[in-house]
This record gives C-alpha cells, structure tokens and sequence, in this order.
C-alpha cells in the first residue's frame, strides 16, 4: 500500500483504516470490471457471444451441480433481490435453448435446468477457462490457500456491507 499522507484529502480515506477499505473497495473494482471481461471474452469463444455478463452468470449457476434450480435459489446464490431481472434473464436463456423451464410435479414452481446444447456450451468455457486461466494462477505460490482465505475474507465483508446498507436505508437523507 502506498504511503497513507497521499490519502489525506481523500475523502473516503479519513483514516488510516478508511485508507486501506477504501485501497480494497478500489481493487475489488478493478478486479470486478477484468472478471466480467475475461468472462464475456470467454463466453464469446464459446459460442455465447450473444449473453450478457449476468446471463452468462446465471447460466454457470443452474449448471452448478447438474441440479435444476427455481428463480428463488439461483438469486440468494448470486446475492441479488432484482427476481424480475433474473426472470427476464431466464426467459432469454429459455428463448436462446441453452435452458429449459421445467414445472415442478406437486406446485406452482418452475425449475431451470441446462438443455443438451447449454451444457456443451458451457462445459466448452471451462475448458478454455482451464486452459488460459487456472493453469496461470495454478503458479502463484500457494495459490489455493490465498484464493481460500480471500473467499472466505469476501464472503464475511458482504455481509458486513449488507448489514451496513440495511441500516444506512433507516436513516433520513438531508435536505437538498
């Protein structure tokens, strides 16, 4: 980390610890912004060009586990409440037959489940995920134990940032 007097005026770096939540909020950006790239590059190669970044998420999501999955499931697993943009993703998915929408036998709801074609598709991006991705990370000294360890650090923030949101929606807003 660089020398915390270049954060002085900083308005999000107050602190030395604003500083180094504020270094990581920073790098987490960055690193969001490469992974959607990456993944959409690779998605594109394997014949997915035509998914968004969320779509193409959700399709790696129902393919988790070979399980079918409802909106409800695949929306808690991704930590997003916006069901009618995850459903609108869906019906695309179901439209492009790369998923199929299925009926749960005794109810009301519909599972998703990969098509034949969605699974080649997808099994293809692992692949070429394997092949230009983990074989290079695969180097880095310990790697496995640091990508644990900053999972489970990135899964503990999330809740703290959920928790944080929550309770900043209960205060009132200034007057502008």
């Amino acid at each position: 980390m660089a020398d915390i007097n270049l954060y002085k005026s900083w308005h999000l770096a107050r602190t030395e610890h604003d500083a180094y939540t504020t270094e990581f909020e920073w790098a987490l950006l960055r690193f969001h912004e490469a992974f959607q790239r990456f993944c959409l590059q690779v998605g594109s190669t394997s014949g997915l060009s035509n998914l968004t970044y969320h779509e193409l998420i959700i399709l790696h999501v129902i393919r988790m586990q070979d399980r079918p999955k409802p909106v409800t499931i695949i929306a808690r697993l991704l930590n997003r409440d916006d069901i009618p943009n995850i459903q609108y993703s869906l019906r695309k998915l179901v439209n492009l037959e790369l998923i199929e929408k299925m009926k749960e036998p005794h109810g009301k709801t519909h599972t998703y489940a990969m098509t034949a074609e969605g699974k080649k598709k997808v099994d293809r991006y692992a692949e070429l995920r394997e092949t230009l991705l983990t074989t290079q990370t695969n180097s880095i000294d310990r790697v496995d134990q640091k990508l644990l360890e900053s999972a489970k650090l990135i899964s503990l923030l999330t809740g703290i940032y959920d928790e944080a949101g929550r309770i900043s929606a209960t205060y009132s807003c200034p007057e502008d």
